[in-house]
């Protein structure tokens, strides 16, 4: 196992998407600068303009991604969006080489 990766897909209410992508890519950002083993996060939306959002997110292992959902801006994250996701659909997968 080369690493952890977690994506996940959310609908987001469409009044609330712009802002729920600048809170999305704040997390992404703080995430990769200050967790050592967060590799990459990434914060994709959907081509068609449909308020769907896809969050595409490697870790060391399971232990960093833990750690992850502890942190202080992932809790900003959660609470300024709180509401706003409709549906979601979470992957959790181990890379393989």
């Amino acid at each position: 196992m080369d690493a952890y990766v977690v994506i996940a897909e959310v609908a987001v209410v469409p009044e609330r998407l712009a802002e729920f992508i600048t809170h999305s890519l704040n997390d992404g950002r703080d995430s990769v600068a200050n967790e050592p083993g967060c590799r990459q996060f990434d914060v994709d939306v959907a081509a068609d303009g449909a308020p769907t959002v896809v969050f595409y997110e490697v870790y060391d292992n399971r232990a960093a991604f833990d750690a992850h959902l502890q942190t202080p801006h992932f809790f900003h994250w959660r609470d300024a969006t709180q509401g706003w996701i409709t549906t979601s659909r979470i992957s959790h997968l181990y890379r393989q080489h």
